[in-house]
């Protein structure tokens, strides 16, 4: 996860500038039904703590208040939170989910335990590697403690996340493995994970900057068939394409959280522009 936590204002993170932000008006983001549930506390070289209060930009929402936030750190990075652009981007995925989902990368356990609360979700198989992670959920226990039982829909398997195959069929496929939002051959690496799980349908974090970074390069606007052209392109059964406003919804998270990481050739239209795409690489 990009740090947009607080400091000085970055135009490649996620710290935004509210000089002129009449920060008393912005909505607050409403509590998250698992924000009782994360108790401080340190595994290794993992640290889950609680942001009293900042000023977050959502993925295609805008600037918002968020209290008590939590958060996953790995010695100074932000690996997780439940800001809004963490939330908004992952909500596509837990929506639409069914059946047997597998999902890669455990963090803070948000998405598998939302994931469990859909009515028409059956399984949920966690893939995770790092044992610090590991011990943490051990001693958090997120799971065993969400209401009605419903953590037991969860099952957590240490493996890695190239090279696990499921024992049965798996309907949605949600892999979120990364740090950084945008990362080189993302779509690769998830058509790598995907032929080993042969899942119904895919839904990997961060995948509307990648299709979006995929068509800008190519000159195409962000626009429905495109979307669906890239899509079949990586030949990944991606879901949440036909979603209300999808392609607004991308064209706007691309303008908020890109940050100058277009592909290489990219000529950047002047409505994706942002003020990192002006800075010189050191």
């Amino acid at each position: 996860m990009t740090d947009q936590l607080g400091g000085k204002p970055d135009p490649r993170g996620g710290i935004p500038d509210l000089d002129n932000v009449d920060i008393d008006s912005l909505p607050r983001f409403p509590d998250d039904p698992l924000v009782e549930y994360y108790t401080p506390m340190m595994s290794g070289a993992w640290t889950l703590a609680q942001v009293p209060f900042s000023i977050c930009m959502g993925y295609w929402t805008g600037l918002q208040q968020v209290y008590r936030m939590p958060i996953l750190m790995r010695r100074q990075n932000v690996w997780m939170s439940l800001s809004p652009m963490e939330t908004e981007s992952q909500q596509i995925g837990v929506d639409l989910a069914k059946g047997h989902v597998a999902i890669f990368g455990l963090g803070m356990g948000w998405v598998a335990g939302m994931t469990a609360m859909q009515p028409d979700v059956e399984r949920v198989t966690v893939v995770e590697m790092d044992e610090d992670v590991l011990a943490m959920h051990r001693q958090l226990q997120l799971f065993e403690r969400l209401p009605d039982g419903i953590g037991t829909k969860i099952e957590i398997v240490e493996a890695d996340a190239l090279e696990w195959k499921p024992d049965s069929h798996v309907d949605l496929l949600m892999p979120d493995i990364w740090l950084d939002m945008v990362s080189w051959e993302r779509p690769e690496e998830v058509r790598e994970m995907q032929d080993n799980v042969r899942a119904d349908s895919v839904y990997f974090w961060g995948q509307e900057l990648e299709l979006a970074r995929h068509l800008v390069r190519d000159g195409r606007p962000i626009d429905d068939a495109g979307i669906a052209e890239t899509a079949a392109r990586w030949d990944l059964p991606l879901i949440g394409l036909d979603t209300p406003d999808y392609a607004a919804r991308t064209h706007t998270a691309a303008r908020q959280w890109m940050k100058g990481r277009w592909l290489e050739g990219t000529a950047v239209p002047d409505d994706l522009r942002s003020e990192a795409d002006d800075l010189e690489d050191v």
